[in-house]
């Protein structure tokens, strides 16, 4: 899908939310990205459509309305209970074809790496993916779609001037949601899935859940993080302590996963994940910018460390200077008291 003249672009218009559906209920991404999509469409003069696909979802138009969006297109099919990226990407090549968005926008989630890129392929136009900003060119309306190069070292801009729809994937808990307005409305397009959609190379039959993996990073409210600075897994025994007194999680820098201290999931960073905590302590964490980027949207930032020159030092709203295995034990005995 190419358009490489003025004439051609202009005949794309709106931004398009991707919605990110589990067990029939939209995910928080959505409505980060719904945010988002309302500012970029403000500025394009422009509306929000977000593209619902699942089973049992023609309900959540309204929510959708309520968060920002003008229309929300619905396919609303018994055949989309269990995601398949290969069926969801064939609908949605040819919804976008047929309606023709200026922007396209997907959670930079396990499903939205296994979407976009299909659709983007198909549809002949580019994606940039693990995007952390979204604006536009005021001169020409491009879409300007920050995200980390050079393994997070920089932050790179890129744009894509001749090729449209423009398609981003966006990391989770890096937008804002917008507070909802039940005052707002919109109208609802229903669309169905065709015979030769339902492609049947594949079929969900039975889904696993890791039941050591605990922690839910991206809902918590108070994260507490470790680094190299912990010096070993027994460092983080103390971490997760704290956390059971705070009611918070534990998270961790990707040199202490790489170490083997902690398991994967509790990653914090480019290559991990993102959050958006209330609070969050950083334990011995130097604050290379790939951690910075998965945890620079948080509230409050205290950071504990005997170098007070780190860049998370430097970022901190509260820079501790101290030995951390003499503080965390002060604070679980402090906190157990009260």
């Amino acid at each position: 899908m190419i358009a490489n003249t003025t004439e051609a672009r202009a005949e794309y218009r709106n931004v398009w939310v991707v919605a990110e559906v589990l067990a029939g209920e939209v995910q928080q991404v959505t409505y980060e990205l719904l945010g988002s999509a309302r500012d970029l469409a403000d500025a394009r003069g422009s509306e929000v459509w977000c593209v619902v696909l699942g089973s049992g979802v023609s309900s959540q138009a309204e929510a959708l309305f309520h968060r920002g969006a003008d229309v929300a297109l619905v396919v609303d099919d018994p055949g989309f209970v269990s995601f398949v990226d290969e069926d969801q990407a064939a609908v949605l090549e040819r919804l976008v074809r047929c309606h023709k968005p200026e922007i396209v926008l997907c959670g930079a989630t396990t499903r939205g790496r296994a979407l976009i890129p299909r659709v983007a392929v198909a549809a002949n136009c580019g994606l940039t993916a693990d995007c952390t900003g979204l604006s536009i060119d005021p001169e020409n309306g491009d879409l300007l779609q920050t995200r980390p190069a050079f393994g997070g070292n920089i932050l790179a801009t890129i744009r894509c001037s001749d090729h449209r729809p423009q398609m981003a994937t966006v990391r989770p808990r890096v937008m804002n949601e917008l507070e909802a307005d039940t005052a707002r409305s919109g109208r609802v397009i229903s669309e169905t899935l065709q015979p030769a959609e339902r492609n049947g190379h594949k079929q969900i039959l039975k889904v696993f859940r890791d039941s050591d993996n605990s922690v839910n990073l991206a809902d918590a409210r108070f994260i507490i993080a470790g680094g190299r600075g912990l010096k070993g897994p027994d460092g983080f025994k103390m971490l997760k302590d704290l956390a059971e007194q705070v009611h918070g999680a534990v998270g961790a820098s990707r040199a202490a996963v790489d170490s083997g201290w902690v398991p994967y999931y509790h990653q914090v960073g480019q290559t991990g994940q993102t959050v958006q905590s209330t609070v969050y302590v950083a334990c011995g964490i130097s604050g290379q910018i790939q951690h910075l980027v998965g945890m620079q949207s948080c509230d409050f930032v205290i950071a504990i460390d005997k170098n007070p020159d780190t860049p998370m030092m430097q970022l901190a709203d509260v820079a501790v200077v101290g030995d951390l295995f003499e503080i965390i034990p002060a604070l679980i005995k402090e906190i157990s008291a009260t």
